[in-house]
C-alpha cells in the first residue's frame, strides 16, 4: 500500500487462553476509510481498540504512522485518534463548547484558540454557535449530540478517526443524514477512517474498502461493489441475514 496509516501485522488478542480476534493482516491507507463490519461478539470493537491501544496484541503488531502501539505514549497515540462512539459520552456539566474543545485544553492551547476552534467545528457539524456553543448536552437531541461528538473528536484536527457505531442510537431519518454528512467531511478534510457498525447498508454507504468479521477473523476484504457481488458463503449469509 502507497501510504498505509493503520497496519495490523498479524495481530492476535487472548485473554484467558481464548482467542478474542486475529489473526488480523490488513491495512488503512491515508484518506481511507474502512468499515469494520459484523455482529455482535465478531470482534468489531475489539480490533478499533487495538488501534489506538485500549488493548495490546496478545502475539503480532499493530502498527500507527509507522510505530508499534507498544511503542507509543498511549496518551500521545489517544490523541492522535478521534474517537467516536454511540453513546457520545458528553459531559453533562460542560456547554457544548467546552467538550469540543476538551482536547485542546489537555494540550494546553491558549483559550482563545479553543474558543475559535469550537466555533469553526461546530459550524463544520451543522451547529452554528450561536446558539448551541453555550447550551448543554441534555439541551440538544440525540442527532445534535451526536455532531458534538464528532465536532470533539476533530478538535485537535487527529489525523485518524475511530467511530464505534456513531450513529446507532439515533432515529432512521437522522442516521441518514448523519451518514451523508460525515462522509463528506471524511472526504473534505482526508480523515483516515475505521468504522465499526454491523449495518450492511451504512457501511455500503460509507465505506472505501469492508472488511468483515466473524469470530475475530476478517473473512472478506475489499470494496463495497466486491461485497455486494462476492459468492463467498461468509459474506453471503452476512448480507442474506441483514
Amino acid at each position: 500500500m502507497a501510504d498505509p496509516v493503520v497496519v495490523f501485522r498479524d495481530a492476535r488478542l487472548t485473554i484467558g487462553g481464548q482467542r478474542v480476534v486475529g489473526p488480523l493482516r490488513f491495512a488503512v491507507e491515508r484518506g481511507e476509510t474502512v468499515i469494520l463490519l459484523g455482529r455482535s461478539g465478531s470482534g468489531k470493537t475489539t480490533t478499533l481498540r487495538l488501534a489506538n491501544a485500549l488493548l495490546l496484541p496478545s502475539e503480532g503488531e499493530v502498527i500507527v504512522e509507522g510505530r508499534a502501539t507498544t511503542a507509543w505514549d498511549p496518551v500521545r497515540l489517544r490523541r492522535s485518534a478521534g474517537y467516536v462512539i454511540q453513546e457520545v459520552g458528553l459531559l453533562p456539566h460542560f456547554t457544548v463548547a467546552n467538550n469540543v474543545s476538551l482536547v485542546p485544553r489537555l494540550e494546553r492551547w491558549p483559550a482563545a484558540r479553543r474558543t475559535a476552534r469550537a466555533a469553526e467545528l461546530l459550524e463544520l457539524v451543522g451547529l452554528p454557535p450561536d446558539p448551541y456553543a453555550s447550551r448543554y448536552p441534555h439541551q440538544l437531541s440525540g442527532g445534535q449530540r451526536q455532531r458534538v461528538g464528532l465536532a470533539r473528536a476533530l478538535a485537535a484536527d487527529p489525523p485518524i478517526l475511530l467511530c464505534d457505531e456513531p450513529f446507532g442510537a439515533v432515529d432512521p431519518v437522522t442516521r441518514r443524514d448523519l451518514q451523508q454528512e460525515f462522509a463528506a467531511l471524511a472526504d473534505r478534510l482526508g480523515k483516515t477512517v475505521l468504522f465499526v457498525t454491523h449495518d450492511v447498508r451504512e457501511a455500503l454507504a460509507l465505506g472505501d474498502r469492508i472488511a468483515l468479521l466473524d469470530d475475530g477473523i476478517v473473512r472478506f476484504l475489499g470494496t463495497p461493489d466486491g461485497f455486494s457481488r462476492s459468492t463467498d458463503p461468509a459474506v453471503q449469509t452476512f448480507r442474506e441475514g441483514s
